[in-house]
Formats: structure tokens, C-alpha cells, sequence
């Protein structure tokens, strides 16, 4: 069985599919920061979730934050390390950071 490789380029390479199952406890522990609109609707600034792919922490964040929240993180852009991402495949590692900030106006 394949190990999961946790340098920045196996990290990219990996997906879902590399990971073994394992509890919920188990997975990997983020840190999200919800801002404006997504804060509001979920009640909360920051919090922790575990998962193992950044759309297990998106489906866990809707399923915690109640319909109007998922609605609002449905439409949200994402910064996973700083990063944009939109690859709900990609594979989380303790202690990464996922910034969730809604649409916004403007010019």
C-alpha cells in the first residue's frame, strides 16, 4: 500500500484515492477562518475540522454550519495555505490553514 508522500510536490500529486480509511478522529486537523458573509451565516470566525480532502472539510462545514451557511460556502472562493484551490481531491495535512471568503464587489 502507497504511503502518502507530505513534501509540497506529493501533496499536489496526491488525491483521495491515496488515502487509507481511517475514523474521523484520525484525519488530519485544520484550521478554517470564515469571513464576512460565510462567518456570519456559520457563526463563528475560525474554526477546527478534521478531514482528509478539502471537500470532506467543505461538506463538513455545510453540514455543521446549517443550510444557509452551506449555501453561502457553496459560493465561496478558497485560500488553502494561501493558496487559491478549488480541487476538492486535494489531500489536507494537520495543521493546514483554510480561509474561506465569500464573493466580493467592487472595483
Amino acid at each position: 500500500m502507497p504511503t502518502a508522500d507530505h513534501t509540497p510536490a506529493g501533496r499536489a500529486a496526491a488525491t483521495a484515492a491515496d488515502i487509507t480509511p481511517e475514523s474521523a478522529a484520525d484525519a488530519p486537523e485544520v484550521h478554517v477562518r470564515l469571513f464576512a458573509a460565510a462567518a456570519a451565516e456559520y457563526g463563528a470566525d475560525a474554526v477546527r475540522v478534521r478531514a482528509r480532502t478539502l471537500g470532506e472539510a467543505l461538506d463538513q462545514l455545510s453540514a455543521d454550519g446549517g443550510e444557509r451557511a452551506a449555501a453561502v460556502i457553496g459560493r465561496c472562493s478558497l485560500l488553502l495555505n494561501g493558496v487559491a484551490s478549488t480541487d476538492r481531491n486535494h489531500v489536507l495535512v494537520d495543521g493546514d490553514q483554510l480561509d474561506v471568503l465569500p464573493p466580493f464587489a467592487g472595483g
